[in-house]
């Protein structure tokens, strides 16, 4: 890429920071991710917004179904998080063990490979080590499977869920997030708008605590929105290919006829 193969360079997906290469000139956002004129000093690119969400969806099956709210079988409710275990910093764990304190009998279902830093969560969880549960890396549908397992999403921060905070929408659990000062900590916030679900985000660590607390302590709320949280996200823009792609198109066209105006060699 550096050796500009291309007269417009555009990066996208992959690694949302910058790449830190003059050659790329752009870099593909949105206007939560990249709220405009609040992040450019971050970047070697400059910042092309598409009008709606950075990402577009796809589960790559229908398989499994949603399922039943789990509380209602299990008599507790159960909060998780299958991100990747190295975003699972002590900042987010301080914030879950608060959330575990204030819903009675509440338990947390984590991703984190087999090793001593198991004992250490639950130790930074402060709370009884019966209240949480550990699973490893699994195959996709395995993985999928585990959501139906799960009431409510806790997010990670200061590096939220991406991908795997779209399988957990996907598969009806919603997810309560912790917005952050870059765009790997505003992920959850630009999925759940476009989701019409901005309630879930938070925009301090002590409403994270109160919402994830409130949505645990209202089984019907979460019922309802789990039935239809499927259909939601196939009805939002996050999963409207044709939709993100006509977006795409008009950023690469805005780009292209400024590169035509003001960069091309004459002919």
């Amino acid at each position: 890429m550096a050796r500009k193969p291309a007269p417009v360079q555009v990066a996208w997906l992959a690694y949302p920071g910058t790449t830190g290469l003059s050659a790329i000139d752009y870099r593909l956002t949105d206007p939560f991710l990249d709220p405009p004129g609040t992040t450019d000093q971050d970047y070697t690119e400059e910042s092309a917004w598409l009008e709606e969400t950075f990402w577009c969806y796809d589960p790559l099956t229908d398989q499994p179904s949603v399922g039943e709210l789990p509380a209602r079988a299990a008599g507790h409710v159960t909060f998780g998080c299958l991100n990747n275990f190295c975003k699972v910093q002590p900042p987010a764990l301080k914030l879950w063990g608060q959330v575990l304190r204030q819903v009675q009998g509440s338990r947390l279902l984590l991703l984190a490979p087999p090793g001593g830093h198991r004992a250490a969560i639950i130790e930074q969880l402060a709370v009884a080590a019966d209240r949480v549960e550990f699973v490893e890396f699994q195959s996709r549908p395995l993985y999928l499977q585990t959501y139906r397992r799960i009431d409510l999403g806790l997010d990670t921060l200061p590096y939220n869920g991406h991908t795997t905070t779209l399988d957990a929408l996907w598969m009806g659990v919603p997810v309560i997030s912790r917005v952050g000062k870059t765009i790997v900590g505003r992920a959850g916030w630009s999925q759940l708008y476009n989701l019409g679900l901005g309630e879930l985000a938070a925009w301090s660590d002590e409403d994270f605590v109160r919402i994830a607390v409130e949505w645990a302590n209202d089984l019907d709320r979460l019922a309802e929105l789990r039935g239809n949280l499927r259909r939601r996200m196939e009805g939002s823009p996050l999963m409207d290919a044709p939709r993100f792609a006509r977006h795409v198109e008009a950023a690469y066209r805005r780009m292209w006829e400024r590169w035509c105006a003001t960069d091309s060699p004459a002919l």
